[in-house]
């Protein structure tokens, strides 16, 4: 199987070979075609697997293929939950987009607005933008979203977990009834079924991975430590396996500061990536992490759908995270495109049923390792993992970006709380999301 025997033109084969990809990934070999026939898309795909490109190629081939109005009203629109996902769809759509004449750009927030409004007043086919932003363009009439023949949502379930149901329903509302409508989420859980229910007209399922499976080549190990003795460890690891290139995850943006200061005291140069930092340094620090100018990126959830990071050897949870979902979310940065990676974790005594919860969802047992030095002392009390079916559509995620750090002052700090499952929603302009900030 070929790009060309998907029935994608010459011009976008010609772009997709240039990237060094000759055959399509499974997900690719799926989607592609219903995604050409103008069916709705209702798809679920482990990261690493080419999903981007699976919506991407198609619908750049759609809009190069129909009439061009004089003045390029919006006729396709890509919502993220992430200002980094945002940016890298784009690269992929110039990219994909090299010989086809088609104009695109990206919006987002934590950035001056008005170089985007100048850029959509020229007219752009193509729009990747964050809920927020995109909204608030909206709001000043720079967009319009009158034309818009196909939305695609990536990133549902992240979309959903950090409280954008609000935004998505209001976007929609704008947009005539007749397009086409593709939503890629990370699961088929019954929250994305519930929302898809409301925005997908006789989709075509597409499913390439089991739900909520890990890459089949990264391997899993945890180890048993002291909550104080974490970053001991964690500095140990880095020194004794002359790591160049590690991933490490926090639950929170101050723990994140916290561990990359600690880091870099110890001589190990690191950076946090997180909502509170503003774009500019979110940017430099995953260039600087990508370029191998630092060793250690320490990140909050907000990262683990939106990096996408080639051949990533080593993923750390130094602190699991309490939806057992995220897991399989973070350790995604890894393992990817058939490479090989490791996801280790670090897990306190009040961590274990965390582990417990991340095992049920596996399916599989998390083989424990104790270290002698940094042996688990502590006997507090085991923290409650909030189940997927106590999750809410618009919970608050302590490490979502925000327009700027003053929108939140104090300090971020872990809850563990379950929430009431609100509504799923559906149709136009309802919502079961609670009241959350815009970014």
């Amino acid at each position: 199987m070929t790009f060309s025997d998907l029935g994608l033109s010459s011009a976008i084969v010609k772009a997709v070979e240039e990237k060094g990809y000759t055959k399509p990934s499974p997900i690719q070999e799926k989607a592609i075609p219903p995604i050409l026939s103008g069916k709705d898309i209702l798809a679920s795909a482990q990261t690493g697997t080419g999903k981007t490109a699976g919506f991407t190629l198609p619908v750049l081939q759609y809009l190069s293929e129909t009439k061009h109005i004089k003045y390029r009203p919006l006729r396709a629109l890509v919502l993220t939950p992430t200002r980094e996902l945002a940016a890298q769809v784009y690269d992929n759509i110039r990219e994909y987009s090299k010989y086809v004449n088609i104009k695109s750009t990206v919006v987002f927030g934590g950035v001056n607005a008005k170089p985007q409004i100048a850029t959509l007043k020229k007219g752009v086919d193509i729009l990747v933008a964050t809920p927020g932003r995109l909204l608030d363009l909206h709001d000043r009439k720079a967009v319009s979203f009158k034309r818009i023949d196909v939305l695609i949502l990536d990133e549902a379930d992240r979309m959903l977990d950090m409280g954008f149901v609000r935004d998505i329903n209001k976007i929609i509302s704008f947009m005539p009834e007749k397009r086409q409508n593709l939503m890629f989420s990370a699961t088929f859980s019954n929250d994305i079924k519930k929302l898809a229910s409301g925005i997908l007209r006789n989709p075509v399922s597409v499913e390439t991975a089991p739900q909520n499976s890990t890459a089949k080549k990264v391997t899993h190990k945890v180890y048993k430590v002291d909550k104080k003795k974490k970053t001991a460890f964690t500095i140990k690891l880095i020194k004794d396996n002359n790591w160049n290139q590690v991933l490490i995850f926090t639950r929170t943006k101050h723990g994140a500061n916290k561990l990359t200061q600690k880091l870099i005291k110890d001589g190990i140069s690191a950076a946090a990536i997180h909502g509170n930092k503003s774009q500019g340094a979110r940017t430099k620090a995953l260039k600087n992490f990508k370029d191998n100018s630092i060793k250690i990126l320490v990140a909050t959830d907000i990262a683990a759908r939106g990096l996408d990071i080639p051949l990533l050897p080593h993923v750390i949870n130094f602190e699991l995270p309490n939806v057992p979902e995220d897991y399989v979310h973070r350790i995604g940065r890894t393992g990817r495109a058939g490479a090989t990676g490791e996801a280790i974790s670090l897990v306190c005594s009040e961590e274990s049923e965390y582990q417990s919860e991340i095992e049920k969802l596996l399916k599989e047992k998390l083989n424990s390792t104790i270290v002698a030095g940094f042996e688990p002392t502590d006997t507090a009390p085991p923290k409650r993992a909030a189940s997927q079916s106590k999750r809410s559509f618009g919970k608050k995620n302590n490490s979502r970006n925000t327009t700027s750090s003053k929108r939140n002052k104090s300090k971020s700090k872990p809850h563990f709380k379950e929430h009431k499952l609100a509504k799923a929603t559906s149709g136009r302009g309802r919502t079961g999301a609670a009241k959350k900030k815009r970014y």
